[in-house]
């Protein structure tokens, strides 16, 4: 799917989706020019690929290794400089709840002197957004196609805060779960967790050097006056980083409590499995060494009266003895 959002000389700002127009409307000065490309979830077929590449080389005149990446849609977030044209690719993020993951997508942008490409196999809300926005105000493209890129890369940076938002939210839930009922589906939700913040720390660190590019470097197609809005970008990435370091030291001790408290149970379990053992073993062996024949006709028993008086005082024994073992544990505190 295309559409171009186009700010006219006379500063009018209208939206259109004729793709033949695209050559006249970057040919003309004084004019912004945003055209977002986006995949409609149809399948990719080798025709809707060649129609892409005709675009990006026959009307943009894009290089041919700038074309590869695009088509590509696994690349890292990084900036290239081309003369007259900046490419550079950021990526989108969100948390998925139902998966409790962080999924991410790829943004592809082309930046030249009057326009801005971009192009996603996916959709990012914050895109549309900041497309909602130019078109209610003129105000936004006034500054050119750089101040545009800086407003969708901002978009971008700001989308990130929710995401660690509900990631907290659920290592909250994680930490209050391990002391309630530590289970295997706490440790599957631990490690959940862990992945998402490495998932995150491989986006968020090229990404936020590819923002001290864009606010330091001398890029022909970013004007003056627009890099100290980059460096804004710059220091919310930072920001960032830090903020997803500390998630990552959270989650390492969640994980270390956990295997803790897990211990402690264990523990706990075989303390008092041996407590019940050293109990039972002497009366095992004192049934064991008498048989408990005290009613059965024998050399040691001769009489019924004998019988009982010695049925009694093994059960007294019996008694006595585990009572004694019990006084004497929790005298030392053992149990």
């Amino acid at each position: 799917m295309l559409r171009i959002l186009h700010r006219a000389a006379d500063k009018s700002v209208s939206e259109l989706r004729e793709i033949d127009r695209i050559a006249d409307f970057i040919a003309t000065p004084d004019t912004v020019t945003w055209i977002d490309l986006w995949d409609d979830g149809a399948p990719h077929n080798d025709e809707l690929r060649r129609a892409l590449e005709r675009l990006l080389r026959d009307v943009f005149h894009f290089h041919p290794l700038a074309v590869e990446d695009v088509l590509a849609e696994a690349s890292p977030p990084r900036v290239d400089d081309w003369g007259e044209y900046l490419y550079a690719v950021l990526h989108a993020v969100r948390w998925d709840q139902q998966l409790q993951d962080v999924d991410t997508a790829e943004l592809d942008v082309f930046l030249g002197r009057n326009y801005l490409l971009t192009y996603r196999s996916e959709e990012i809300p914050s895109i549309d957004r900041i497309w909602k926005s130019v078109m209610r105000d003129e105000r936004h493209t006034r500054r050119g196609a750089d101040y545009v890129f800086y407003e969708v890369a901002d978009a971008l940076a700001s989308d990130y805060t929710p995401c660690m938002d509900a990631m907290d939210g659920a290592l909250d839930r994680v930490e209050a779960e391990i002391f309630n009922q530590p289970g295997p589906r706490t440790l599957t939700r631990i490690f959940k967790l862990k992945s998402a913040v490495l998932n995150l720390r491989r986006v968020l660190s090229p990404q936020r050097e590819v923002m001290t590019r864009l606010a330091r470097d001398e890029f022909v197609m970013i004007d003056v006056r627009e890099r100290v809005y980059f460096r804004d970008v710059y220091d919310h990435f930072v920001r960032l980083v830090d903020v997803n370091e500390s998630l990552r030291d959270l989650v390492s001790g969640a994980l270390e409590t956990y295997l803790s408290v897990t211990a402690n149970r264990t523990n706990d379990v075989m303390k008092t499995m041996t407590i019940f053992t050293v109990l039972f073993s002497p009366l095992a062996a004192i049934t064991g060494f008498f048989g408990m024949n005290f009613f059965a006709e024998s050399l040691v028993v001769h009489s019924p009266f004998e019988a009982q008086m010695l049925f009694w005082l093994v059960l007294a024994v019996l008694v006595l003895v585990p009572s004694l073992l019990i006084l004497y544990i929790r005298r030392r505190g053992w149990w």
